[in-house]
């Protein structure tokens, strides 16, 4: 529920209210019961709660960098990925030919 700001316009009585946005804007002050009006709010800061958010989106430079000389040392000490090449032999008749998936 938002917090809405009125102003009486009579003896300048300033408060706020947290009242549902469906119900109906104050008409009295509380003070002198005359008119009042409701102001413009200034809004509201965000906040966001939980796991996750600022972990992953606002990481420090220095952070930053460390993952990164993390990740580049065990892309170059892991094993490399092996390749398979096919390999070609021929029979003594030299007709046939014969594929075989060799690890290199």
């Amino acid at each position: 529920m938002p917090t809405y700001e009125y102003q009486c316009e009579t003896c300048k009585h300033h408060f706020e209210v947290f009242q549902p946005i469906t119900e109906e804007p104050l008409k009295r002050c509380p003070k002198c019961r005359k008119k009042v009006r409701r102001l413009i709010g200034k809004g509201a800061g965000i906040l966001f709660k939980g796991s996750g958010f600022y972990e992953t989106d606002y990481r420090s430079e220095s952070y930053k960098k460390q993952m990164k000389e993390e990740k580049r040392k065990t892309d170059t000490s892991g094993k490399k990925k092996e390749k398979t090449k096919p390999k070609t032999s021929s029979s003594s008749s030299g007709s046939e030919k014969t594929t075989v998936a060799k690890k290199v």
